[in-house]
């Protein structure tokens, strides 16, 4: 699927498992919902991230990691 340059910057910034507000910090992004919009959805649907738990995507302890596409992809924009 198509990565966006929201995508690029997110995966950059994404190290081992991280929470949506520990990536949004590094991202310096202070809105929510745009950052949920903009970044965390169209990661989850190009496969690039993943949830730590999938099946409850408002788990307290929720957090997100690369998955293999994210790596290699991350890898090759370095």
């Amino acid at each position: 699927g198509e990565v966006t340059g929201e995508v690029i910057k997110l995966i950059k910034v994404l190290d081992g498992e991280m929470k949506r507000s520990e990536i949004q910090k590094m991202l310096q992004l202070k809105h929510d919902d745009n950052f949920r919009l903009q970044y965390i959805l169209p990661a989850l649907e190009a496969k690039v991230i993943e949830m730590t738990f999938p099946d409850s995507p408002n788990h307290p302890k929720q957090k997100y990691r690369l998955t293999e596409h994210g790596k290699r992809l991350k890898q090759s924009k370095e």
